[in-house]
């Protein structure tokens, strides 16, 4: 029960963080912080270490935003802009 509320923090603070970007390095810092957080629910869920779902969510979403342009997937502007 612990691993879930850890893993549920980290996401909520992900997501509040994570948005696409213009440029491939911004769509791949935030598609890394969506996919660490999906992945560390997802690991947490199916009785895995949400950390090392954490670890393969990140890399999977970094390589999907970063080959990615804002034409194929675009969830609007980043928090930081």
């Amino acid at each position: 029960m612990k691993n879930l509320f850890n893993s549920l923090v980290i996401v909520a603070v992900l997501l509040q963080l994570a948005a696409c970007g213009d440029r491939p390095g911004e769509r791949a810092v935030s598609g890394a912080g969506i996919g660490a957080g999906v992945g560390a629910v997802g690991g947490a869920l199916i009785g895995g270490d949400a950390v090392d779902g954490a670890l393969i969510g990140g890399a999977v979403g970094a390589a999907a935003g970063g080959l990615t342009n804002k034409n194929d997937i675009d969830l609007g502007k980043p928090i930081w802009k």
